[in-house]
């Protein structure tokens, strides 16, 4: 299955700025893009990147600088899938259970409201990332007649965005971006507080 992996090449991950400094973002971001594209490689999927800027990637990128919205529907020739580059918790097992899964549309939703994954199937389906995107997907494909399906999958459901998150990749990751988070000179690691795990800077 052709599978599109959109990645913001320029500024990634700002909402990390309060433990990670711009040029770490930036290698933290590559990291989980290739956590994801080599995760969706042993899944079955064929990964091609959609980046906002040249990139230089062991796979296929395609520059479209556009919002993400507009950038993936014009690549959106069903039969194929959205994996946004920040799964890094995704394992070819719930990837492969992703793009193996029937309906016109499958959908695993991400934490918060968010569209973490998709299986697109009918022609007549566009995304509309803008918002609670899940509940916008689930709205759209019902208005053209699609049939949906949707993934409980903790491996799909978080994306690496807040300082918090993070406790969620030190605990259970283990690919290229929970290495880089393990051995970043950062000093970003794990302490239980008042039985929760939080994230701090060393």
């Amino acid at each position: 299955m052709d599978v599109l992996v959109p990645f913001a090449a320029t500024e990634p991950k700002t909402r990390l700025a309060g433990v990670l400094r711009p040029d770490e973002r930036a290698a933290f971001a590559r990291a989980m893009l290739e956590d994801v594209c080599g995760t969706v490689a042993e899944a079955g999927g064929s990964p091609t990147v959609l980046s906002t800027a040249d990139l230089d990637c062991e796979w296929p990128v395609v520059v479209d600088d556009r919002l993400l919205t507009p950038a993936v529907n014009d690549r959106l020739d069903p039969p194929v899938a959205v994996v946004m580059a920040d799964l890094a918790l995704s394992t070819p097992a719930a990837l492969s259970r992703l793009f193996g899964a029937d309906g016109d549309v499958v959908i695993a939703p991400g934490l918060g409201g968010g569209t973490n994954a998709l299986v697109v199937r009918h022609p007549d389906f566009s995304t509309d990332y803008h918002g609670v995107s899940v509940a916008d997907h689930r709205r759209i494909a019902e208005a053209i007649g699609a049939t949906v399906t949707e993934i409980d999958s903790f491996r799909l459901s978080v994306d690496i965005d807040e300082p918090e998150d993070l406790v969620e990749l030190a605990l259970h990751g283990d690919g290229p971006a929970a290495a880089w988070l393990e051995d970043a000179p950062v000093g970003v690691g794990t302490d239980a507080t008042g039985g929760r795990a939080t994230v701090t800077r060393g």
